[in-house]
């Protein structure tokens, strides 16, 4: 165990979008954090102590499109093999050869995909909230839009460029705010009112959202630290992942149904239903993550994992890594 931790550093390296910015704590064997949506580095602030204090070199990152990354202008500039890329350079841009890689939401699937084309350089991944389904099945798009039935999930209404950020930019702050509630089990609605997912014809997403809530794991000033970066930057460089979908599907065909067979770790949350939709993915794990080191759901959580649940997932997270080193 280190004695003592230097505190954050912040810098900015060269990636083939750009340049990615991350936030930098410890010394030792390098792991990586990648976010989902919508947030930032700053969703690892309480790993990045405990992680350094460990003796790694924890890395956060923020994803291409958000923060103080680059934000490429073109839509496709977003698909998954070109995020995957950005977390190589990372890698090589800290002098290192191979790195841990863990991420959160959509952090998690840039991981696995990161460990599943890059195997050489992601010796073993951590997965948060969003379980490893392999690419498989029928044109995302098409799925989707089953899905909704008489509305829209969110996933449909994120596609059509310019349109969410409509909802949402003119109060970021206040959108955030009913996001992060909506999905956190402290604040989230109650079984049986209208789902938060979907979206009601020619509705908003905000309307599902709770008012005036603020979830237990987030205070005023993080809220303030999330929108401060999203108000700066706008919210379409975050959204063209999703825009993206159908563009990863056809890149990684030659992908279809591959198993992860790097050691890995799964943490989920019961009340999240990114576990709950996604069930028969964790099932399947026998074949899908042949690895697997461990997996945990952690009763009442929802789907700000590392922020509702910081000492069990820190907990969890160092346990691994210890493991990986015996």
């Amino acid at each position: 165990m280190s004695q003592h931790v230097a505190e954050v550093t912040h810098r900015l390296v060269s990636s083939p979008g750009g340049r990615i910015h991350l936030a930098e704590q410890g010394t030792g064997p390098l792991v990586l954090l990648v976010h989902g949506f919508p947030e930032s580095w700053y969703s690892w602030r309480h790993q990045l102590p405990v992680l350094a204090a460990a003796g790694y070199r924890a890395v956060a990152i923020d994803v291409r499109g958000y923060g103080r990354s680059s934000k490429p202008a073109a839509t496709d500039a977003y698909r998954m093999i070109d995020l995957v890329e950005d977390n190589v350079s990372v890698v090589h841009a800290l002098g290192e050869e191979s790195a841990v890689v863990v991420g959160h939401d959509w952090g998690a699937t840039i991981a696995a995909n990161s460990a599943l084309l890059r195997p050489e350089v992601f010796r073993a991944v951590g997965l948060l909230s969003v379980p490893y389904a392999p690419r498989g099945g029928p044109r995302p798009s098409d799925v989707f839009a089953r899905m909704g039935g008489d509305e829209e999930l969110y996933v449909s209404y994120f596609q059509e460029p310019g349109r969410a950020e409509a909802e949402i930019e003119p109060d970021v702050r206040g959108w955030l705010a009913g996001l992060y509630a909506a999905l956190s089990a402290d604040t989230m609605p109650a079984p049986g009112a209208p789902d938060p997912h979907f979206v009601s014809r020619e509705g908003t997403m905000r309307e599902r959202f709770p008012i005036g809530l603020l979830p237990a794991w987030l205070s005023e000033r993080d809220l303030d630290v999330y929108a401060g970066e999203f108000e700066r930057t706008g919210l379409t460089g975050a959204l063209n992942r999703y825009r993206n979908m159908d563009r990863d599907w056809e890149d990684l065909a030659a992908f279809d149904g591959a198993p992860i067979t790097q050691p890995s770790l799964f943490i989920g949350g019961s009340m999240d239903a990114s576990t709950t939709w996604l069930a028969d993915a964790i099932d399947a794990y026998p074949v899908t993550l042949p690895g697997l080191v461990s997996s945990h759901l952690l009763d009442g959580c929802g789907h700000w994992i590392q922020q509702e649940r910081p000492d069990e997932v820190n907990r969890l997270l160092t346990d691994w890594l210890t493991a990986l080193r015996a």
